[in-house]
Order: C-alpha cells, then structure tokens, then sequence
C-alpha cells in the first residue's frame, strides 16, 4: 500500500493513494477509527494495514487528487530524522575530492556514520526549498532512500531488523555546504528550515519485498545527476537498524535516511549548487517521484 497524508478542505488526515485512479482514499471516511496522524497509525501495526487494507477494497472515500494537497507523509516527525553519511562508495570517494572531511579522514568508513536534521526541515512534495535561507548560497541535494520503523525496539539484531521495517519514503537531504565545512559538522548545514523535503508516500515493505534492487535516480531541471542501486550501499539496511538500536530505542515512525550516491552538486568542478528556479526531482519505484522547485 502507498499511505499518504494530505489537506483537503483545510484538515490534515491520512490515506491511501490509488495511482491507477489519480485518487486518494480518505481513511477518515471509511475507517474513521483510525487516527489520523500517521505515526500514531504506524504504532498499531499489522492491525493498522489490515483496517486499511479493507478501506481500500471497500470501493468508497475516494477523492481526486486534483481536490486535495499532499504533505510529508511524517509533517512532523516525533524526533530527529536519523541520517547516515558517506554510505555509497562513489560518494565516500567524491566528498574526499572536495576537500569535506568530516566524520573521518578515510574516503571509506569503517563504521556507520550518523547525524540528524531537525524536524522543523521537513516540508512536502510541491513545496518550495528555501535555499534563500542559506546565508553562505551552497544549497545541495541529496537524493535518499528513506526507511520508516514500524515495530520500534532496542538492541535489534540484523537477522531481525528487516521486520521492523514499516515501509519506505524519499528524502531529499538539502545541505548547505558552507555551513557543513565551516562547522566541522553535519547538523548545522542540514537543519535549515524547510531543508528536508520528504515523500510522496509511503510504500509499505511488501511493495520493495527486495529494497536492495530499488534504484535512486536525482534529476535537476530533467538533468540526471545522481544514479544508484541501493545495493551499492556501504552499510545495508538491517546494518543500520542494528547500529543504531544499539545504543538507543527506536520507535515507531522513526525516519532512517540511509545516504546519498554520487552526482551532489558541491562534486563538480566548478559546483553546481540550486538557485532560485531550479526543479530537482527525485525517484525511487515504487515510492514514485519526489518534486520540489528551489526559492
């Protein structure tokens, strides 16, 4: 299933999207037992989707999409979005050609590297990037695949982690570059205000049942500059599940972007970082395309 959350008629609430169609199922009409804030639908489990499965072989509660506005399917994540640095190869490689460093002098971790972006960057899909807010004009994308915990835990096992993988969404996670260099950190530069757009759904686990085989592509203004199988990441998924609830306890909507490949804008010779009018899209089947023009 493809969950989405949306405005129509001034209300946020929760639904599924029904590509096929070009509607939205509004879970509120049908399954009205149903929260309607996706982390707490995320918290009931499997007796969650199975309500929601039925919603949608009812046939009814649909609305065009044409009548209703699509948000972050998570506006507001409880916490911090968890967010893991140099885990493609190529782009390991390229931030050493760069001259940004941080996390290790070493183009190849040996170990997961992890920050944050504040929840106040995350906007949706349509909405603009506020790259004006970037006093240094060093905005980058980042073209990410997104994991979304659903049965939270601590001390997770890789052999396990995959089962408490709700499902999966995409992240683009904007980066000011100056900021990032000049700190000596990740979270300054990445925590701008509306620097974290996210969706356009979520698709549940069985809609990747092989999320290795996913393909990230990043587009700019149509010009293909990020191209990678998330196979080629340096720590799989179930690697970072297990890293991470080593040392803290995860939690249902939790939001794990797993990194970036290469083709970020600070990599070419000169960079070629967003300005005013850009469009950059990002996609990921089946989750679809995320697209958000840059202000």
């Amino acid at each position: 299933m493809l969950l989405v959350t949306f405005i129509e008629a001034g209300k946020s609430r929760i639904g599924l999207l029904d590509r096929a169609r070009g509607e939205a199922v509004d879970l509120s009409r049908v399954a009205p037992g149903l929260p309607q804030d996706m982390v707490a639908f995320i918290g009931l489990g499997e007796a969650g989707l199975t309500e929601a499965r039925r919603a949608l072989a009812s046939g009814t509660g649909q609305l065009p999409l044409a009548q209703v506005r699509l948000t972050a399917p998570i506006p507001r994540p409880a916490r911090n979005i968890f967010c893991v640095g140099k885990n493609y190869r190529e782009h390991a490689q390229e931030l050493q050609t760069t001259g940004l460093k941080s996390g290790g002098a070493e183009a190849i971790p040996e170990l997961p590297i992890f920050f944050t972006k504040a929840t106040t960057s995350v906007i949706g899909p349509g909405e603009p990037i506020p790259a004006w807010l970037d006093p240094t004009s060093t905005a980058d994308y980042e073209g990410e695949l997104a994991v979304v915990i659903g049965h939270g835990g601590r001390g997770i096992a890789r052999a396990e982690a995959m089962r408490h993988v709700f499902g999966y969404t995409i992240i683009n996670d904007v980066t000011s570059r100056a900021l990032q260099r000049r700190h000596q950190q990740w979270f300054l530069g990445k925590s701008l205000d509306g620097f974290c757009p996210m969706g356009p759904v979520i698709a549940t686990a069985d809609e990747a049942p092989d999320v290795r085989a996913l393909r990230v592509q990043t587009r700019v203004n149509g010009e293909l500059r990020q191209d990678a199988l998330v196979s080629d990441l340096i720590f799989d998924i179930p690697t970072l599940i297990e890293t991470l609830s080593r040392t803290l306890t995860l939690a249902p909507g939790d939001v794990i972007a797993t990194g970036t490949p290469a083709g970020v804008g600070m990599g070419f010779k000169p960079p070629r970082f967003l300005k005013k009018g850009d469009a950059v899209t990002i996609s990921i089947d089946p989750i679809g395309t995320l697209e958000n023009p840059v202000a």
